[in-house]
């Protein structure tokens, strides 16, 4: 079992910027692949930006150019950087760490509000 702790979210302005965070339990997060997914309102939970190993990086679409997902292994700690934020970006913020094995765990989410 790995337990995973998003943090950072808020209200924020749009054209503003706010980091999020997901610490896991485990201390082999480099045997994960990582990834971030946001659900907002009314729809599906969808996949913002994912990590496999140091340097395959995955972004949807719509975040390319503002977001930029990283992972601090020694920390076991995954980031996502988020800048240029637009209210359509408003959503729940889930981190998710996938094993070899195709099994997965899901963080509680946290909040992000943009305004416009």
């Amino acid at each position: 079992q790995v337990q995973l702790v998003e943090s950072g979210g808020g209200l924020v302005q749009a054209g503003g910027s706010l980091r999020l965070s997901c610490a896991a339990s485990t201390r082999a997060l480099n045997t994960y692949t990582m990834g971030w997914f946001r659900q907002g309102p009314g729809n599906q939970r969808d996949l913002v930006a994912r990590i496999i190993g140091r340097t395959s990086i995955r972004y949807a679409d719509s975040v390319k150019g503002r977001f930029t997902i990283s992972r601090d292994n020694a920390r076991n700690t995954l980031y996502l950087q988020m800048n240029s934020l637009k209210p359509e970006d408003t959503a729940v913020y889930y981190c998710r760490a996938d094993q070899w094995d195709a099994s997965y765990y899901w963080g509680q989410g946290t909040q992000v509000t943009v305004s416009s």
